[in-house]
């Protein structure tokens, strides 16, 4: 089968790929679509550490072609999202509802594939950029079909870690105001969710001033372009009159992250989604934070997958989440170096692949 393939040096397209067979409690997926999220990026640039080769791709949709021994809430044949939470499902954590702080989904690093007879790594637990992979079952979301599988895809990372930080961490009320800094796929569903609950004002702060009219779209009132003011931080304060409930950075930059700080009210929330380099420390002075401020770590948008995921399907069947907008192009797996590129440049809210067209 076809995948795409990271070995430390080369990202390259491969033809000769094999999934390991469908075990107990696991579900084979046939792959249709898989967004292409920075995190994926952010491996092939080292940012973030992993062995390698892997086969890469953690944002998918694409339908059950076989389960195993044990599975019981999908069959074969439906419509899913692949969810990178390998959680356990029974310690106590997942029995609290906060499946992210399952201790079971740190430090595997399963081995599914074979490519020219050497063992292949699984990117996050899914690697969505094969036409086929095994995951365990609780990872295979169940949804409904009217959902086109290129938006669906993106549901599994962007939305759940975008919307799910306002939502499930922040928990951001009706007329709170936001400022989310940077508008690609994580920002834009942290915008949109912040609209559905009504927050106000919403200020969508990015470099692109061709991301304004999409941030915009999804809900921001309010867009702050650095290049074209003298202080990003007095122009976020004016708009919303001494300083932000919420922040939400969505890049990864230490001087964005620090500067986010001085973004919040007194009382307000900093919310950190960006990834940064291994290592990187963000500096600020104690005092900056007596005032009642927080800073705030979220995994995966404090999400539970099995109810999120079906809850943003269903949002957006009744016209009230936008997935279709999220994806601005759908590519060829044989493209992905385009697809890459125009992400690099700033074309793209998601650009999404085509892995079984």
């Amino acid at each position: 089968m076809k995948g795409i393939v990271w070995d430390g040096k080369d990202l390259s397209v491969v033809n000769d790929l094999e999934v390991k067979d469908c075990g107990p409690g696991e579900v084979r997926v046939r792959v249709v679509n898989s967004g292409v999220c920075h995190s994926d990026v952010a491996v092939v640039e080292g940012t973030i550490p992993f062995m390698t080769p892997a086969v890469l791709g953690h944002e998918g949709a694409g339908v059950v072609e076989e389960i195993g021994a044990g599975v019981g809430h999908v069959k074969v044949g439906d419509h899913v999202v692949i969810s990178t939470l390998g959680n356990c499902g029974h310690c106590r954590f997942c029995d609290a509802g906060k499946p992210t702080m399952c201790r079971d989904t740190f430090g595997h690093y399963p081995k599914p594939f074979t490519c020219g007879g050497e063992d292949h790594y699984a990117f996050a637990n899914v690697s969505s950029f094969a036409q086929y992979t095994v995951v365990k079952a609780q990872q295979a979301v169940p949804i409904p079909e009217e959902v086109p599988f290129p938006s669906a895809s993106l549901i599994g990372c962007g939305v759940l870690t975008g919307a799910g930080a306002v939502l499930n961490r922040a928990k951001v009320g009706i007329a709170e105001s936001v400022v989310v800094i940077g508008v690609g796929g994580i920002g834009l569903n942290a915008i949109q969710a912040a609209a559905l609950v009504g927050a106000n004002p919403i200020i969508a702060v990015d470099t692109n001033p061709a991301k304004e009219a999409t941030a915009k779209l999804f809900g921001a009132t309010h867009f702050v372009n650095p290049k074209e003011v003298d202080d990003t931080v007095a122009a976020v304060k004016d708009l919303t009159h001494g300083g932000a409930a919420y922040v939400f950075e969505c890049v990864g930059a230490k001087p964005l992250m620090e500067q986010a700080i001085s973004m919040l009210q007194w009382d307000g929330t900093f919310v950190i989604l960006g990834v940064t380099p291994f290592g990187t420390k963000i500096e600020f002075t104690p005092e900056s934070l007596y005032n009642d401020k927080t800073i705030m770590g979220c995994r995966y948008g404090t999400s539970r997958p099995q109810a999120d995921i079906l809850r943003y399907a269903e949002l957006y069947l009744a016209g009230k989440f936008k997935l279709d907008e999220l994806v601005t192009k759908v590519y060829p797996m044989d493209d992905i170096h385009d697809l890459l590129h125009d992400m690099h440049d700033g074309r793209l809210a998601r650009g999404v692949l085509d892995i079984n067209p």
